[in-house]
């Protein structure tokens, strides 16, 4: 039995979240952003707005809830959210976070392989919203791929664990002599051609590799960059990959074989997203070191701990 009323606390944030942010937004021409983000007690929800669309992510918790009251809880968060957003319900999508087990890292979900093009900075994405927990285009780090693309002129990029190849995008965009983007997926890898092609940039100066990173780094290569990302994720165990990833165990031997690809002057932009993370400044052979995470979260996201970021120069 539905009682939406218990949700007005969350439609009463969400309206104002709407009002305040909507206008932010507009202000700097943005388009997708974050609207909610576990705000209130009770309501531990992820909403963010994709131009018409509406893409909510329930976080992992012990709700006490039998399966049907939590599937009529989801449905009332998503009437909610139509009528404040003014969105229909089937351009709302739900997910819900669960924690990893195993190698359980990503689970399908309904209506996949609905795809919709959204804009940011002037650029087209292909996002699925569907598919998997993450639509495709990272809301957290625009900020710090407007950074890149305002030092791309020119230079050689490397793009590790590029996922859909995003950042690759705004280096082309900032007139990157070429870019090379890596990933072990070959479904993100798609993703990123696909990415590239839509803002005119599928030319041989884009390329694309998949391998393992890990073992790709211990290789060794004549080739150098002047700008590199590396957005590793905080722990994986893919089958494709020979042992584990841990970033917080990894992150020096990680930063130090990027450095070794990086040309003399050349930056390197360091993202992760696990919480504890402890930078091990001492033991990174940069000869300089900037953590940037305070100018790379964008204000739309409260949680200032989603990510942390640093400059590295070579």
């Amino acid at each position: 039995m539905s009682d939406i009323t218990r949700l007005e606390p969350f439609r009463n944030r969400l309206t104002k979240n709407y009002r305040h942010f909507g206008k932010w937004a507009r202000r700097q021409g943005i388009t997708c952003y974050r609207l909610y983000d576990n705000d209130i007690p009770g309501t531990p929800l992820a909403v963010d707005l994709y131009e018409d669309i509406a893409h909510i992510a329930e976080y992992a918790r012990d709700h006490g809830m039998e399966p049907d009251e939590h599937a009529q809880w989801l449905a009332d968060c998503v009437t909610v959210t139509s009528e404040v957003l003014d969105i229909h319900p089937d351009r709302i999508f739900v997910k819900y976070r669960q924690r990893q087990k195993g190698l359980r890292q990503y689970e399908r979900f309904a209506r996949s392989g609905a795809e919709f093009i959204v804009h940011e900075d002037g650029l087209n994405f292909m996002i699925r919203p569907a598919d998997y927990l993450d639509v495709g285009l990272f809301l957290d780090h625009r900020n710090t791929r407007k950074m890149v693309r305002n030092e791309a002129q020119g230079k050689r990029v490397l793009n590790l664990f590029a996922y859909t190849g995003s950042f690759s995008v705004y280096a082309a965009a900032g007139g990157a002599q070429s870019t090379l983007t890596v990933d072990m997926s070959n479904t993100y890898l798609q993703w990123a051609d696909r990415n590239l092609s839509l803002n005119g940039f599928h030319t041989g100066n884009h390329r694309l590799l998949q391998a393992d990173i890990t073992s790709w780094l211990r290789e060794s290569h004549r080739e150098q960059f002047d700008l590199i990302v590396l957005d590793p994720p905080t722990f994986s165990n893919s089958k494709r990959m020979d042992g584990t990833l841990d970033t917080q165990r990894d992150h020096v031997w990680l930063l130090n074989s990027v450095l070794q690809l990086c040309a003399p002057g050349g930056v390197v932009y360091f993202s992760n997203n696990y919480r504890k993370f402890q930078l091990e400044a001492d033991n990174i052979r940069a000869s300089k070191i900037q953590d940037i995470t305070t100018k790379t979260v964008p204000e739309d996201f409260r949680n200032k701990k989603i990510h942390q970021c640093y400059r590295l120069e070579k």
